[in-house]
């Protein structure tokens, strides 16, 4: 067994940095929790989307464009075509530019956007299994009580606030949870051989001859009578879900460990309440402020916990 934290060192010896430290896994965990922000206002931005552009549209539109952002930094930083870790890309583009999109987005036409921030905070632990799966990351026992204590919490936060059942949105937002949780693994994977905004950079283009085409398919001339807020969500969905969040996110996640950082995940169905109840007047009550703090604090115990990666994935 090798620690998280030799591991983190001989990557960094290996790239000529210093070896990672606490304060180094302490600004990945940041470096995480911007990224889940950002994602954070996925879910209201799609439901307003959804008031001006069509769910395909919106799926393939918001891609085709950040691939295009993604594709001129590449070319702007003369970035070589990384052949080593194609198969993983296409994986993770598959994943998180297609399935998560498509998925969140059939759900979010029958489910308010707080009801599916909630459902999404599964996200972490599915995110620390295929990390232990795939990885090979070894979380300690406290880590899993972590793990599903937060997902219980925020599960009687549902039936609490919402009564929450299981419906076809629900299906679709699970869905949605499989496939940005295994393309978390795989990107943050990959971004321990290179920087994370190049392996969401590589993602988008390698997925363009699919989003570039169907977005043009998929386009409405009835979509140019879209308002500000509708444009505004469009373009959020484009260039920070698609595009920025995944920034710091995979660079989160390579520095602080793909198990700890992924419980940051669990706030994020507070950010997205959080915003659904600015931009779509959702109403939050008092009990999301109590678990939202009894969130926080399992989040903090987590990161303290012993997290081991195999040799023979090093």
């Amino acid at each position: 067994m090798l620690d998280a934290t030799r591991y983190g060192s001989k990557m960094e010896q290996k790239f000529g940095g210093k070896p990672l430290s606490t304060s180094r896994q302490s600004v990945g965990m940041a470096l995480g929790l911007l990224g889940v922000t950002i994602f954070g206002g996925t879910l209201p931005a799609t439901r307003v989307a959804l008031g001006a552009f069509s769910p395909w549209f919106i799926v393939f539109g918001r891609a085709a464009m950040a691939s295009i952002a993604a594709g001129l930094l590449l070319a702007l930083l003369r970035k070589s075509f990384p052949r080593a870790h194609l198969g993983n890309l296409l994986l993770a583009g598959a994943l998180l530019v297609f399935g998560f999109p498509i998925f969140s987005t059939i759900a979010l036409q029958t489910v308010p956007a707080s009801h599916g921030g909630v459902v999404l905070a599964i996200l972490p632990l599915l995110t620390s299994i295929f990390a232990t799966l795939i990885a090979g990351e070894r979380p300690s026992p406290l880590f899993w009580v972590c793990g599903v204590v937060g997902a219980a919490l925020v599960i009687g936060f549902a039936l609490n606030e919402n009564g929450m059942h299981l419906t076809g949105g629900d299906v679709w937002l699970f869905g949605a949870a499989v496939s940005a949780s295994l393309g978390y693994v795989i990107s943050g994977k990959v971004s321990r051989h290179m920087s994370g905004w190049e392996v969401i950079c590589w993602c988008l283009v390698l997925t363009a001859p699919i989003s570039l085409p169907a977005a043009y398919l998929s386009w409405h001339p009835a979509f140019l009578q879209a308002s500000a807020v509708q444009a505004s969500a469009f373009l959020y969905l484009s260039f920070g879900s698609m595009f920025l969040g995944f920034f710091a996110w995979n660079v989160g996640l390579a520095m602080g460990g793909m198990a700890r950082v992924s419980q940051v995940q669990l706030i994020q169905a507070f950010v997205t309440i959080g915003l659904a109840a600015l931009f779509l007047g959702e109403p939050i009550t008092p009990a999301t402020v109590i678990f939202a703090i009894a969130v926080v604090g399992v989040v903090m115990l987590g990161r303290r916990t012993r997290v081991t990666v195999r040799t023979s994935h090093s």
